[in-house]
């Protein structure tokens, strides 16, 4: 039973709804139903929640072959933690034009580093080297 990737992946589904909401709201104030209309806000919140879509799944699977793989309950911790912690600090980054910067990129570097490491893991389990 995984025990320890559940608890990010229900996190980080809570937090994709939240996404999907905030998203239906900015195009109901707005009045745009379809794209973003031109409208830079609409964008930056189309992006936000789609960037979540594009990238999350697959490292929520990489940590579920870990876990499934019987890899340090620490670790993978650490790599749920790195990407809760990501995925939150790159839609604060994007969420606005006066966001800082460093966030997106922070939050997109927690995120691969997540990736990397997750793969190099199960790549390294499959050789017999971990």
């Amino acid at each position: 039973m995984l025990k320890v990737v559940t608890l990010y992946a229900g996190l980080l589904g809570l937090f994709y709804v939240y996404l999907s909401v905030r998203t239906i709201g900015f195009r109901r104030k707005a009045q745009i139903s379809i794209g973003d209309g031109g409208d830079q806000g609409m964008l930056r919140a189309i992006r936000m929640h789609a960037n979540f879509a594009e990238y999350t799944p697959l490292a929520l699977v990489l940590l579920v072959l870990m876990e499934l793989q019987n890899s340090p309950s620490g670790l993978l911790h650490a790599l749920g933690c790195l990407l809760v912690l990501a995925r939150v600090a790159h839609a604060y980054g994007i969420s606005s034009v006066q966001a800082p910067g460093k966030f997106r990129v922070g939050g997109m570097a927690g995120t691969f580093t997540t990736l990397v490491v997750s793969s190099l893991w199960l790549v390294s389990g499959y050789l017999g080297l971990v």
